[in-house]
């Protein structure tokens, strides 16, 4: 049974992260269960001058035209307040989660136990079933509060991974950045799908 992946989407600036991890992962052909939070509404009004709508139908259309991904994958779309969902539940079996980007008022929730809508649930869901949650932080600089925030939750083996590109891959465009953090990312859930310039060695 190809069990599904959450895509968590957060409230923090950053969006083409989530876009493009959605991207790959539809084309090829992986299950997506997405949930936005109430602030992402904003953020892409703020980021791009978009209105999400808010049913799960038209984000379903909505997410795959922002990714151009029309067809492959298989994806569904949740309301940010509905906690009946089915990845609302430990017995709904995924491959883990991912939140990207990751607003640091979710890691605060996420690292005091706090779940008050779907994004968040879900999130606390994986840790209780000790399944794989991975996170993508964008904020800058980081306070001491949010740097105790982030250890509590790499304790509670939460992999981090920090929206920090590299350069040995000799990125051309923004895409190029983007996509390695999207790689890294997968990477900790074995899932190689994008296609990116893996360091080779220091040859001469």
């Amino acid at each position: 049974m190809n069990k599904p992946l959450i895509l968590g989407v957060s409230g923090a600036s950053g969006l083409i992260y989530a876009v493009r991890a959605l991207k790959f992962l539809l084309e090829a052909d992986y299950s997506v269960e997405l949930v936005a939070s109430k602030a992402t509404y904003q953020v892409w009004q703020a980021e791009q001058s978009i209105r999400m709508p808010p049913e799960p139908d038209q984000q379903e259309i909505f997410w795959r035209e922002q990714a151009g991904v029309l067809s492959p994958g298989k994806l569904r779309c949740h309301r940010w307040g509905d906690v009946g969902a089915a990845i609302a539940s430990g017995s709904f079996r995924t491959r883990g989660m991912i939140i990207i980007p990751c607003s640091m008022s979710t890691v605060a929730k996420l690292a005091a136990g706090l779940s008050s809508d779907l994004l968040e649930r879900a999130a606390d869901v994986q840790l209780k079933e000790g399944r794989p949650l991975v996170i993508v932080p964008r904020e800058t600089p980081l306070s001491v509060i949010h740097l105790r925030n982030l250890t509590t939750l790499a304790e509670a083996n939460v992999k981090i991974v920090p929206a920090i590109p590299a350069w040995y891959h000799n990125p051309q465009t923004i895409e190029d950045l983007v996509d390695f953090v999207v790689a890294r990312t997968l990477d900790q859930l074995e899932i190689d799908c994008v296609p990116i310039n893996r360091w080779q060695g220091d040859r001469p």
